[in-house]
């Protein structure tokens, strides 16, 4: 059957009401996860899913999960969603159109009268920008047996409440049990320029950059700026620098995709006239092959020592994060390509150089990825930003691909 057509200015409205939630001057949010804005955003899609007829719970982690039934209820679900959470100065549309997108194809299918076979849910994954809580992708990872729930449960923010604290203080700490999921779909601004760039519509996303952090200190010595001889000095930021050439080189140099930054430095003891004498720093590395990201990591290596005998310091890494690269699942990549083509949009094949939800949801389920063009491919960002028309055409898209899925039954 052919597949009905979304309300544009329904889910621009909607986009546009959450984002009074925590708004920000330059026209982004701050909506920290598990704070009492993020409980005001929960507790509106939550009265929009029931409005819509869904029914609503959520889990011991506070993944919200709301749920339209289908004509045969013992299928698993065809599940969408992305996250509510923002970054401390960050848009309106990372996440939050996701799950808005999703909202919106129940409400759409409601107006058409259209039913699936499969049950549809939409969720918010609790806690995917890790801006408060560590790890990232809380919510999804706990749901997917990555992490588990009681070491999440006792983490700390930077004030020293948990987790589990915060969860009771917003009045989200569920008791949903865990479920299969047939398939999950998640509709997201690309956070880059590629689409823009290419003047095209839409993203097929083939699957996610994999990723491998570090904690990265260097140990020399401290020293007078003024009597200490260049070549008796064990300066640890002159082998940082290195290292920060070293990280760009080893990108440059490998394929598919490859990705090398550092983000953060701090230099000890940070005075004017004293050779420093410990730097820490982080590295992230990134590849859509696990291959090409084992040799990164073991070229990089290999320059650390020979740096730390020319400048005479030690150097040790520690990874802290290793996301493998992520392969989505080809029939439902397939699917959104095809709704694309049907719909008449322009659309590409695309990798996520962003880790989101669906890189966990990957692992217990077929996943898939719509993206849609922002703005300079800023994100994370107060001036994110998203056009009407495209954010429409995604939902538009994701609406047929779910059809397929799910399969469409009219009353």
């Amino acid at each position: 059957m052919s597949a009905p057509r979304i309300d544009r200015r329904r889910l621009w409205d909607s986009l546009m009401e959450l984002a009074r939630i925590g708004a920000t001057p330059k026209g982004g949010v701050r909506r920290l996860t598990l704070t009492e804005l993020d409980r005001q955003a929960r507790d509106l899609f939550t009265r929009w899913a029931r409005e819509a007829g869904m029914a609503v719970e959520f889990d011991a982690i506070g993944n919200l999960f709301a749920r339209r039934p289908g004509t045969e209820p013992t299928r698993a679900p065809v599940v969408m969603g992305s996250h509510l959470d923002s970054q401390p100065s960050g848009g309106k549309f990372d996440g939050a159109y996701g799950v808005m997108a999703g909202l919106e194809v129940v409400r759409t299918l409601n107006d058409a009268g259209v039913r699936t076979r499969a049950p549809l849910e939409v969720v918010s994954w609790t806690n995917e920008e890790g801006s408060r809580f560590v790890p990232t992708l809380m919510g999804s990872g706990v749901f997917a047996g990555v992490y588990p729930l009681a070491e999440v449960l006792e983490q700390r923010d930077a004030e020293g409440a948990s987790v589990r604290e915060a969860l009771a203080a917003i009045g989200y700490a569920g008791n949903a049990a865990p479920h299969p999921v047939g398939a999950y779909f998640e509709a997201h601004i690309e956070q880059g320029p590629v689409l823009e760039e290419a003047r095209t519509t839409i993203g097929v996303v083939q699957g996610a950059l994999g990723q491998r952090w570090f904690d990265v200190v260097v140990t020399g010595m401290d020293a007078h700026a003024g009597p200490t001889p260049m070549e008796a000095r064990k300066d640890a930021l002159l082998a940082a620098s290195r290292m920060v050439l070293e990280v760009n080189r080893v990108a440059t140099s490998h394929p598919d995709y490859a990705r090398g930054t550092v983000g953060s430095m701090q230099v000890k003891p940070n005075s004017r006239n004293v050779v420093p004498g410990e730097v820490r720093f982080t590295i992230d590395l990134r590849s859509a092959r696990d291959a090409t990201l084992s040799a990164m990591v073991a070229e990089l290596e290999r320059r650390a020592r020979a740096i730390e005998a020319d400048c005479r310091v030690a150097i040790a890494m520690k990874e802290v994060v290793y996301f493998p690269p992520s392969e989505f699942a080809p029939e439902l990549v397939g699917s959104v390509r095809a709704a694309a083509r049907e719909l008449g949009l322009t659309h590409r094949d695309i990798v996520s150089g962003a880790a989101h939800d669906a890189v966990y949801l990957a692992r217990v389920a077929p996943t898939a990825m719509v993206f849609v063009p922002c703005a300079g491919g800023i994100s994370h960002n107060e001036t994110e930003s998203a056009t009407p028309e495209d954010l429409a055409a995604g939902c538009d898209v994701l609406l047929k691909a779910v059809l397929a899925r799910a399969g469409a039954v009219t009353t």
